[in-house]
């Protein structure tokens, strides 16, 4: 078969990957990340007041999801090798679709803690389950387009969901709830339905694609074959249970890999849980007076610039190659501009610095992810790709305890928010240390880390 034959079966089936599976599995992160930040809604609009919650308690409360998450983080990721994307994302978002139905009817803050550390055990592997699932369906060369299109949903979750859970507070008094008890009932229903859906809809592997054709099947699982050799993990018979989690666990780069991405969650978290209560504080700091809904559109605006950041630097990461100025370039401009937002006079110039912050984040994140699954195959990519999410997860832990620890401690967000810029430096630091680090020692088996230079 030619070259022009070859290529023209390339992009086919790439094109049906990326219509037939990455829309799907993209909608059921945009409902995943709905269901976890739901709760930064809520606080703002009602909850706060009813459950008398100081702010250390609901940064302790936004956080503890994480700790469930991360006690099983990397079984769920294993368990979902073992048995398969469909089944096994299938049954996480059904769990956790139930978990968040039980938020409609919480009483205090000890039920809010308990729910919230539920809802973290029912999700925990969904997100690096989602990556590891996309990163099996097509080749290191398409994956920073394919995991950028995934990524998009996060953004979009807030530019779209914030109006949404906006909608649902203002319908006070539904079924004789409070307005954010009606948002919690409504956005946890897409989960378990979406659940259902995906035990029929999703496919663990090409070969199994009814909607590809023969030779569209053939390249894919060749193409994914080749690369996958000579990865940590590629040996299938060695990469299973101990031996896979001691290759993933004795990597340094793993480590480095998830200290970089722990700075950039942390960042992400501390706008995520504490953007809608900072935009409350308007109110009162510059004398203006907000609607509901006008919260909602408020916390939307610095997403949806975010969002086609995102798009724009993964494509252009994917045409030129990932080069470590994609990842390290947008943590410098975060750790610099989230502070410098506490220092606007206004509620616009506030909103448009934390929206440079909200892009240089979203902009790294997908290229992060094409590192790992280019030095990790199998079992080994599975636990590795677990444990960097698990380091995301204690910043996610971390962002929401110490951000509203350190405001009741200082009686302001300077100091919190100093401590996100600093942590976006270190991530910036590290990766060009890693970058480096790869350079001096050579090529892993011939190929320098992920392409990084």
């Amino acid at each position: 078969m030619g070259a022009t034959a070859h290529s023209a079966i390339e992009r086919s089936a790439i094109k049906k990957v990326s219509v037939r599976l990455v829309p799907f599995v993209a909608l059921m992160f945009f409902v995943n990340y709905l269901d976890r930040t739901a709760v930064s809604f809520a606080e703002p609009n009602g909850m706060g007041q009813d459950l008398a919650l100081t702010a250390a308690q609901f940064g302790f409360a936004s956080g503890v999801f994480f700790i469930g998450y991360i006690i099983l983080e990397v079984p769920s990721n294993m368990a979902l090798h073992k048995f398969g994307a469909r089944r096994w994302l299938a049954r996480i978002m059904v769990s956790w679709g139930v978990v968040a139905l039980l938020f409609t009817w919480v009483q205090n803050s000890e039920q809010l803690y308990t729910l919230r550390f539920l809802l973290g055990v029912a999700e925990a592997g969904f997100f690096p389950g989602a990556i590891l699932f996309l990163s099996q369906w097509v080749p290191s060369r398409h994956r920073t387009k394919v995991l950028g299109l995934f990524y998009l949903a996060q953004p979009l979750t807030t530019v779209i969901g914030a109006p949404l859970a906006g909608w649902f507070i203002n319908q006070h008094g539904l079924f004789g709830l409070e307005g954010w008890r009606v948002m919690f009932l409504g956005v946890s229903v897409p989960a378990i339905l979406l659940g259902v859906i995906a035990w029929f809809y999703l496919i663990d592997k090409p070969a199994d694609a009814k909607w590809l054709t023969a030779e569209e099947k053939t390249w894919l699982t060749n193409e994914l074959a080749a690369e996958n050799a000579g990865k940590t993990g590629a040996d299938e018979k060695s990469a299973h249970g101990k031996e896979a989690l001691k290759a993933a666990f004795t990597n340094s780069r793993v480590w480095i890999l998830a200290l970089i991405y722990f700075g950039f969650i942390y960042g992400l978290y501390a706008l995520a849980f504490f953007l809608p209560t900072i935009i409350n504080g308007f109110q009162e700091q510059f004398g203006t007076t907000f609607s509901v809904m006008d919260k909602a559109l408020i916390t939307a605006i610095p997403y949806l610039p975010a969002a086609v950041v995102l798009y724009f630097w993964s494509r252009h990461a994917t045409r030129h190659g990932v080069h470590t100025w994609h990842i390290a370039g947008p943590a410098v401009v975060g750790g610099v501009s989230i502070p410098l937002a506490l220092y606007m006079g206004s509620p616009a110039a506030t909103v448009a610095v934390i929206t440079v912050t909200a892009c240089a984040i979203f902009a790294a994140l997908p290229v992060f992810w094409s590192v790992p699954s280019q030095f990790l195959t199998g079992a080994a990519a599975a636990a590795g790709i677990a444990l960097i999410n698990t380091a995301g997860n204690v910043a996610g832990f971390a962002a929401g305890y110490v951000t509203g620890w350190l405001k009741d401690f200082s009686g302001a967000y300077y100091l919190p928010l100093f401590l996100v810029g600093a942590f976006m430096l270190m991530s910036a630091a590290l990766m060009l240390w890693l970058a480096n680090r790869s350079k001096d020692h050579g090529a892993h088996h011939g190929r320098p880390l992920a392409e990084v230079r």
